[in-house]
Order: structure tokens, then sequence, then C-alpha cells
């Protein structure tokens, strides 16, 4: 394993936590700070760990800027994590779960666990980064790759908020459904653009027909990274 992605792990620490309560999407747990975590219960339901009660004991794993990696009963196993290196391929729209992954020459979608979505949206596009991945295949964390030079690792560090890329609109009528990755669309001066979809898009835009109206929002890649439906009468 490259530096880059031990320094990654490295960050990471695991602490004892015991759970205070449940709620119907949330594990309430002491972890010995101020004020108590609340984990995703979500998240144990996909790993299949046994139902998790008031009074149980779990690892609770933080990384570097103390933020929720994982976690896994006392006396259970630690998730098998895999590291992944490579580029974000998009900016991240606002509120988007998933994101698009360039490694090896290969793009990859992933979903983001909610803990480390902040992260992945400060990353910028192009920019080498080491992604870890849990056993349900979603991004835990994400850190930046040693290819990076110590400058830009510090000012990026230092400049959490989502970062936001030049992304264009395109009204228009689809005059093509989804065929093969690309969509054609009638733009409002009477121009008929194809634009490639990015593979998350994929399920969304199935839907749409011939005549329908729609919004797009195209990045720099001129790909189709959003969709919206206008509503009848616009």
């Amino acid at each position: 394993m490259r530096d880059d992605a031990e320094k990654l792990l490295k960050g990471n620490r695991s602490v004892l936590g015991k759970v205070l309560a449940i709620t119907s999407d949330q594990i309430k747990v002491d972890i010995g700070e101020v004020q108590p975590r609340f984990l995703p219960l979500k998240q144990a339901q996909q790993k299949g760990f046994p139902g998790v009660a008031e009074g149980d004991d779990l690892i609770v794993v933080l990384n570097a800027q103390n933020l929720l990696v994982d976690y896994h009963p006392l006396d259970g196993q630690a998730s098998a994590h895999t590291i992944i290196r490579g580029e974000i391929a998009q900016n991240l729209p606002v509120g988007q779960e998933q994101v698009v992954i360039k490694s090896a020459g290969k793009e990859m979608s992933f979903t983001i666990r909610s803990q480390a979505r902040s992260k992945v949206a400060a990353i910028p596009v192009g920019v080498a980064a080491v992604f870890l991945i849990d056993e349900t295949n979603q991004i835990a964390d994400v850190g930046l790759s040693g290819q990076q030079t110590s400058k830009q690792a510090d000012r990026l560090t230092d400049s959490m908020p989502p970062i936001k890329g030049a992304h264009k609109q395109i009204d228009g009528t689809v005059t093509s459904p989804l065929r093969a990755n690309h969509i054609t669309v009638r733009t409002a001066n009477g121009s008929e653009k194809p634009f490639e979809v990015r593979e998350l898009l994929h399920k969304k835009l199935a839907a749409l027909r011939k005549g329908d109206a729609v919004i797009l929002l195209v990045d720099t890649d001129n790909k189709v990274i959003d969709v919206a439906v206008p509503p009848p009468g616009r």
C-alpha cells in the first residue's frame, strides 16, 4: 500500500462507545466526549450487524478530523476496507449522494456515506485523492493523495466548504431519448444538441420521452450531471 493510502488509514483512531439510546434512524453513543455521538442506524442494518441495543458496547472509528468513519460491535470484526486512488470526475450538485471517480482510466460511481459528503465535496475535480471504500461499496472517508504538493494539501485542508463548478443549464425539448449513454435535446434557438449522460443519471433520464420538456445541468466535460422536468405551462 502506498504512503498516501497508509496515511489515510493511519489517521483513523478507534474509541470505545456505549449505546445510550436508539431511535428509528440513529444510535446515540457516549464515547467520552462532552456531547454524545449520533451514528446512522442504517449503516448497521446494511452491514448485517446483530440487533444493537441500549447498553451495548461499540467500537467507533474516527478520522483525523474527528469525524465518523465506521463503527462495529465490540465483539464483532472490524470492517474490510478497500483503498481506491483516483480523482473526482465531476463536481457534486447540492445534496448529491453519489460521486463518479476516475481511476486507472475507468469511471466508477459510488454512494457517499453521510459523514463523508462534506469532505468529498471539498475535493476539486481532477485532484488526486485516496478514497476509503467500506464493505458495502460506499465511500467512508477521503484524503488527498501524496501526489499533491504540501502547499495544495494545506490549502485544501484549510478550506473545507464545497467547491462549486462552472455548470451550464440547458433548457430544451427531448428529440432523442437516452440511448447509448446519450440524449439529444432541441434548445430554445431551435438547434439540436447531443449530450453524454453520467452513469448515475441513467435511471433518472430513462423515463424521458421524445417531446418532453427538460432542464439539463451540464458539467465542464459537457456531460449531464443532473436533470429537472419543468412544470406544465412553463
